[in-house]
């Protein structure tokens, strides 16, 4: 019977509507959270396993001697599947043409996990295959074809044997680093190693065992692998060998999580909203209720049973919509992705039922905690009491409660405390500017206004505090909305287009001395726009003022940017993309006179190091100790796609060390057969292609902010859910007010525009903020993120209020009809 009458009672209270709205607020807030937790958890596992194309494995063993073939044996016993890579350097022969190359003999399963990129021409069409080089084929990759003045089908020798040149090889899941993508690559079968001979006892040669499987079969072979590994051999997963990538992928779930968190606090304040409003609307039947004798715990029970069972089918009905969310998420990538996405997992609906009890707990709990203290007086006095310090406290509760659920999200305190903060901050500063502009143009149009513009004006003035909050809360969710859209369209081409038409897209490094002469008259007859040629040497920092780096308690250096070779050059005169920032461009000293030589230096560098003016550099260039003394402290633009450097030295200062020569150049994309003529008249030359760099930008961009703004858009439905709830908060007072004038002589028409011009206001004040927060963020996206001058997106002052105009407009019409349909007779009787 009790379960009866409170399905009984949920049901009345449903049937009065503000239940509806909290517990639709409610379920926005599952669908939110369970479908972003279950989509990033997802994608996450799939890159995580896409991102073992890097190792072209789930494990990898590596070594300097072939293993036992029982290691081998254990593993495939175990339901393992493995492959295996032999490394080695030496010469292709053509004739009597010879190239020195790095070549992998590879297993007939290689690779495990990923495909091999392949043409059928030098720097052709990339095709991807899951397999490498059958018996007696041999791939080389374009330069080496160039090199050697090669096509599909010619005969190349290595060794004692001769193989068919069957494919161009283009790339390779595992390439490894930068000096593996220096070197020309070779790939035969490991079945035909053997005949080459070239392996021999002594050989420098490096062997690499793959090993793909699920996560418990490779812990178990570990367990029985580790203890037999000696000193020379690594076990290697991707935490091992691409620990920035692991990392990466272990925080993306916290912080996709995060973009929920504030469509979980805008739908907590819907949530709130529509709870007092229920609350003010059973103040009377709880006073009667307890007039009547009824105690506080039997009222408490009655409405925390209600808001369980609320609570309870918003948990269910939305973590079913959350999982099919998952789907239209991943649809939104479709073509954009091509990846295996794991199966969804039960973890989400725990998160998404966590949120909504915390919601409920938060948001909705403390108005009707407070409805259970009403006084039985209430039945004859319709006065309350000011319940300013329990908004506060149940502003201050909702704040904790969201903090929390971020800090859970995220799994890092200082991010969530950062981004509550800023979001808080901005909430308040955006709702200080609109009571502002609604105070002024109350003062500016108030002797002027006439009709509904004037109904309109003074109806948004007397409610200048909730509108306010709407108009912050709306505000916020369309610049987060806005921004993305920015981004997603025109950043990228902004930034192109700063790089100007024929940015270089092409790096040559290695160049000789005696070779700058023909390369740039190569340059010259192919027409080809390069960045000039820049002396290059090697050289490691290690005293600053005399005193090791290592022993400079401000400076990290461990630190893969301080403790590593860095490129050094000489230059006349100030390279076009830098500017001066303090000291001047070589002083007049005499470089015989001096042990000591000027030095230029970068100056976010500078900051790092703490290398002030006159700062005296000590420099190891392969043994030999070079003293320099800081004279100016430049900035540059290393988005420019040309050379640039750290240090740069006065002319003639270092040519007594061994160094070569770099540039870069623009290419076409129907120009690509150039390069191999480039590389047969300059052999010795590294060439590096960035194209597809800039291309892959383009194609991440797109892919993130797919995925990103249909999450975007949901946080804009739960701003709206604010603003209905803010018209069923005032729907009421808009019933008295609207029946008076009616009553005055007020026409019906002329109330509706009001009604529309009210809301169509809010809207488009929401979208001027909008518009000018997301060429703010914009602003610094462009200028600190991406080190680009600033672009400024006019565009959307008008596009993104004419929304706001138009959203609110509507969304307030549809929740207000109420107010034209309703006789004021019928209104009025109920005062």
């Amino acid at each position: 019977m009790k379960i009866i009458a409170a399905l009984r009672n949920f049901s009345r209270a449903w049937r009065g509507g503000e239940l509806g709205l909290l517990g639709f607020s409610l379920c926005l807030a599952v669908v939110i959270v369970t479908g972003i937790a279950g989509f990033s958890e997802r994608l996450s596992g799939a890159m995580t396993q896409q991102s073992h194309q890097f190792l072209a494995a789930d494990r990898v063993l590596k070594t300097s001697r072939s293993v036992a073939d029982d290691w081998l044996s254990e593993a495939a016993n175990r339901g393992i599947h493995t492959a295996s890579v032999v490394s080695f350097r030496s010469m292709i022969a053509v004739g009597d043409d010879m190239q020195l190359a790095s070549i992998r003999a590879v297993s007939d399963n290689y690779p495990l996990i990923g495909e091999l990129g392949v043409s059928d021409t030098a720097f052709g069409e990339v095709e991807l295959v899951g397999r490498g080089p059958q018996t007696g084929e041999i791939w080389l990759d374009s330069r080496l074809m160039a090199l050697l003045n090669l096509a599909v089908g010619d005969e190349v020798g290595l060794g004692e044997a001769s193989f068919t040149l069957s494919r161009a090889l283009l790339s390779e899941p595992d390439r490894g680093g930068m000096n593996e993508m220096l070197a020309p690559r070779a790939m035969i079968n490991t079945r035909d190693l053997a005949a080459t001979e070239v392996v021999q006892a002594g050989s420098l040669v490096r062997y690499r065992y793959l090993f793909a499987g699920n996560a418990e079969q490779l812990d178990a072979y570990s367990v029985w692998l580790t203890p037999q590994l000696n000193a020379g051999q690594r076990w290697e997963s991707l935490s091992d060998g691409q620990p920035a990538l692991a990392n990466t992928l272990k925080r993306a779930e916290g912080y996709l999580l995060l973009a929920a968190s504030l469509g979980v606090a805008l739908a907590g304040a819907a949530i709130a909203l529509a709870a007092r409003r229920y609350g003010d609307r059973n103040t009377d039947n709880v006073a009667v209720m307890k007039a009547l004798g009824a105690r506080r715990r039997q009222i408490l029970n009655r409405y925390i049973g209600q808001l369980a069972l609320l609570a309870g089918g918003a948990i269910v009905l939305g973590g079913l919509l959350g999982y099919g969310l998952q789907d239209v998420l991943f649809g939104s990538l479709r073509g954009l992705i091509d990846i295996e996405i794991p199966a969804p997992s039960w973890r989400p609906f725990a998160v998404g039922a966590i949120t909504a009890v915390v919601s409920t707990a938060v948001f909705a709990l403390p108005p009707l905690w407070r409805l259970s203290k009403v006084a039985p007086l209430r039945v004859l006095r319709r006065d309350l009491a000011d319940d300013s310090d329990n908004l506060l406290s149940s502003g201050l509760i909702g704040l904790v409660g969201v903090g929390l659920l971020m800090w859970w999200y995220s799994n890092d305190l200082q991010l969530s405390g950062a981004l509550l903060l800023a979001s808080l901050s901005l909430g308040l500063l955006a709702a200080a500017l609109v009571l502002w502009l609604i105070s002024l143009a109350r003062r500016l149009t108030a002797s002027r206004s006439q009709g509904a513009l004037r109904l309109a004006l003074a109806a948004i003035y007397r409610r200048r505090f909730a509108n306010a909050f709407q108009v912050a809360s709306f505000a916020l969710a369309l610049m987060a909305l806005t921004t993305l859209g920015v981004l997603r369209s025109t950043l990228l081409a902004d930034w192109q287009m700063q790089l100007g038409e024929g940015a270089p897209n092409h790096f040559l490094i290695n160049i000789q001395p005696n070779e700058i002469a023909p390369l740039d008259a190569f340059f010259q007859r192919h027409q080809l726009s390069n960045a000039g040629l820049y002396p290059m040497v090697r050289g490691r920092i290690t005293h600053i003022d005399q005193q090791l780096l290592s022993d400079i308690a401000a400076i990290d250096a461990g630190s893969g940017n301080v403790n590593r070779e860095m490129n050094l050059t000489w230059a006349k005169d100030l390279p076009e993309d830098n500017r001066l920032e303090m000291g001047e461009w070589w002083p007049k000293v005499s470089l015989a006179d001096t042990d000591t030589i000027p030095v230029s230096v970068e100056q976010d560098f500078a900051e790092k190091l703490h290398i002030q003016l006159g700062s005296v550099l000590t420099f190891d260039l392969g043994g030999q100790k070079l003293n320099a003394e800081v004279s100016s402290i430049r900035s540059l633009d290393w988005s420019s796609m040309r050379p640039n450097f750290y240090f740069i030295f006065p002319p003639e200062s270092l040519e007594k060390y061994a160094g070569s020569y770099i540039t870069s150049f623009y290419l076409a994309a129907g120009d690509k057969q150039l390069l191999t003529e480039l590389l047969r008249a300059f052999p010795t030359v590294t060439l590096i292609e960035i194209d597809a760099v800039i291309k892959q930008m383009s194609t991440v961009v797109s892919q993130v902010s797919a995925a990103i703004g249909l999450v975007l858009f949901l946080v804009v439905v739960c701003a709206l859910l604010v603003s209905v709830a803010n018209v069923q908060a005032s729907l009421d007072s808009r019933l008295q007010e609207n029946a008076i004038l009616r009553t005055l002589g007020a026409s019906r028409k002329l109330i509706a525009s009001g009604l529309i011009l009210e809301f169509a206001a809010v809207g488009l004040l929401a979208g001027l903020l909008a518009a000018l927060g997301s060429n703010i963020a914009l602003f610094g996206v462009q200028r600190w993120a991406l080190d680009m001058d600033a672009v400024w997106h006019g565009e959307v002052f008008l596009t993104v209020p004419l929304v706001g105009a138009i959203t609110m407009a509507a969304t307030g019409w549809f929740y207000c009809r109420t107010v034209l349909t309703t006789p004021p007779l019928l209104v009025l009787g109920r005062l």
